[in-house]
């Protein structure tokens, strides 16, 4: 893999990119207890400031464990070709209005329409991110690695570096 640092500009075209093609993230909270917290949670939004907006309920696991240590770690995999891993803090947010910006009909399987009173938006700034990217895809990249075992040759598989957010 080759290594790619992203500045500022770049790394946050980057970062949005990642983020809206992927949707999902692990969740990891409670960084200093092992095992973490981990759960999937569903990208709202990214804001105009970089920063990732979530929809949770307010007895989550995820939530207490906000109140207690906001640091938290968002890990991002399309399944094959892209892998971001983002380190920040998060806050636990109960304004109504934006909870209902960030409501969509999706949301029904989990809470009782947007006035629920257990819906709570979680805002998740980020500190710094990594990432590793394939420009080929799955079978491409198997494809290189296939040539890489028979020929002892190095292939490049992707790009991957820190984004200076």
């Amino acid at each position: 893999m080759s290594k790619e640092n992203l500045s500022q500009v770049e790394a946050k075209q980057k970062f949005r990119e990642m983020v809206d093609k992927i949707k999902i993230a692990m969740f990891a909270t409670n960084l200093t207890k092992k095992p973490l917290s981990v759960a999937p949670m569903y990208t709202k939004r990214v804001d105009e400031s970089g920063n990732l907006w979530f929809l949770s309920s307010v007895n989550s696991d995820h939530n207490e464990n906000i109140l207690r240590d906001a640091d938290c770690q968002l890990l991002f995999s399309d399944g094959g070709s892209d892998f971001l891993s983002v380190y920040g803090s998060s806050e636990i947010i109960n304004d109504r209005d934006t909870i209902k910006t960030l409501y969509s009909k999706m949301d029904n399987a989990y809470f009782d329409g947007e006035d629920d009173p257990q819906i709570r938006a979680i805002k998740f700034s980020p500190d710094e991110a990594a990432y590793w990217s394939s420009d080929g895809g799955k079978l491409v990249n198997l494809f290189k690695m296939g040539v890489a075992a028979v020929t002892g040759k190095d292939q490049d598989l992707g790009t991957t570096g820190k984004m200076d957010l």
